[in-house]
């Protein structure tokens, strides 16, 4: 995996490849994004399921709530 370093002042692009440490970071950045999906996932699973069973839409809902 590489990165683009940008020269701002000559427009020089360069490509390098990633260090170690930057690809650790990106693996560990990569499983709490699919850690929070899978999170939210549950939420809007269990949420639809809730309004299922008391047979309300989520705008019933929330006229209930405020």
């Amino acid at each position: 995996m590489n990165k683009l370093i940008h020269n701002v002042e000559t427009g020089e692009i360069v490509e390098v490849p990633l260090s170690a440490e930057e690809l650790k970071q990106n693996a560990e950045l990569q499983s709490q994004l699919e850690a929070e999906q899978e999170l939210k996932a549950e939420r809007f699973t269990a949420k639809a399921a809730l309004l299922e069973r008391l047979g309300i839409t989520e705008a019933e809902a929330r006229l209930l709530l405020n």
